[in-house]
């Protein structure tokens, strides 16, 4: 399980053993769906971290003038 104030590479590389892990047919049912939960709850976490990178960059970059 990840934990919150983890950088988003670890969260990304979590996401891919989470795949890993759904792909193998192995997985029970009851598994697949606490994998299948985790792996959303990351993806809101990346997707909210890429967020905020991408406004750390507009308000650095705001005003430049465009070339």
């Amino acid at each position: 399980m990840s934990e919150p104030g983890e950088p988003f590479e670890q969260k990304l590389a979590r996401i891919d053993a989470i795949v890993k892990e759904l792909a193998n047919e192995q997985t029970t049912l009851d598994r697949g769906v606490a994998l299948f939960q985790e792996g959303r709850a990351l993806i809101t976490a990346c997707e909210a971290l890429l967020k905020g990178a991408q406004e750390q960059v507009e308000a650095s970059t705001k005003g430049e003038s465009k070339a």
